[in-house]
Parts: structure tokens; sequence; C-alpha cells
């Protein structure tokens, strides 16, 4: 598969291409998708958030991904692996969306598995964190499932809104 970053048992991670702009705008446009950030985009904010992705694998081989289903090779959703800086500290973070039709099914689980997995072997991190709003039960479910712990939370500006996250850290074994 072109552009393939990591695969899970069900899974295949690839970089994104301007050449998927519907499938990243279907997940994106979506108000229940984007529920935990607020706000849905617009084209342009889908167009500017492929570049960002595109800009983060040049300089960091890292970003988003567009996570597909091996046997179909239907898009699923997209799911991260990403340097974050948070009150002067750096991390790694992971993060995942998902179409709503493809929740509650462990494709997150799935993921993050993978990307600390990757973290912790490949660029020999010692943690990894998880950004998530306190009332994201289900992304919440995700990070403990893999044995990630409340660290600490900070005020993240989103759209000129100050809006709590929850810093969860997994820790490299």
């Amino acid at each position: 598969m072109e552009n393939l970053f990591l695969e899970t048992e069900r899974l295949y991670l690839r970089r994104m291409t301007n050449d998927d702009f519907d499938e990243v705008k279907e997940m994106l446009f979506n108000p229940k998708v984007m529920s935990a950030w607020e706000y849905t985009f617009t084209e342009q904010d889908v167009k500017d958030w492929i570049k960002k992705n595109l800009d983060k694998y040049q300089k960091y081989s890292l970003g988003y991904f567009l996570v597909l289903d091996k046997i179909s090779t239907k898009v699923l959703g997209q799911a991260a692996l990403m340097p974050d800086e948070i009150d002067g500290k750096n991390y790694y973070e992971i993060g995942y969306i998902f179409k709503p039709e493809n929740w509650h099914k462990g494709y997150a689980t799935e993921c993050a598995l993978a990307l600390a997995d990757y973290a912790f072997k490949t660029l020999c991190c010692q943690e990894v964190i998880f950004e998530i709003k306190p009332d994201n039960i289900p992304s919440i479910h995700v990070a403990e499932r893999l044995g990630a712990g409340i660290a600490g939370s900070f005020y993240k500006n989103v759209r000129g809104k100050e809006m709590k996250h929850l810093i969860f850290k997994l820790l490299s074994k």
C-alpha cells in the first residue's frame, strides 16, 4: 500500500494526500464526529488540515494518518502520533477521529496501541499522552484501556474558546 505508515491486525494507517479531501471532509464536516471539538470544519479548514499533516509528515514523519480496513480498504477514521507542547513541556500525543459507524469496534484502541508501541520502540519515547476533554468518555476509555492515567489538565484555546483537557499519560514498559 502506498504511503503506509503502520499496520495492525485489522487496519492500515497511511499518510493522507490531497486526493483524500472527500474522505477527510466527510469526517470533519460531521457534527457528531466533531462534538468534542465543538465546531465543524469548512472546506478551507479541511484543505488546511491536510496541508498541516503533509507538513508534519515532512518535518517529523508523524501526524494524523488515515485508518483503513485491511479487507475493504475503506477509510474508517484518522489516528495520530505527533509532537505536542503543553505549558512549555514537549510530548508525543496520540489522537483519533472515527466516523460514527466505526465507533465502539475497538479501532481507536487498536490504533492507539500500535502508535504507542511505535513511539516506545521506534522513537524511544518514555511516555506518550492523550489530550481529552473531561466529557469525552469514549476517548477516556480508550486511554484507560491502554493503561494511561490522568497526569494533569490544561486549557486549550480552540477558536478563541478555552477548553479544559485532561492529560492522560502512558508510560513505556
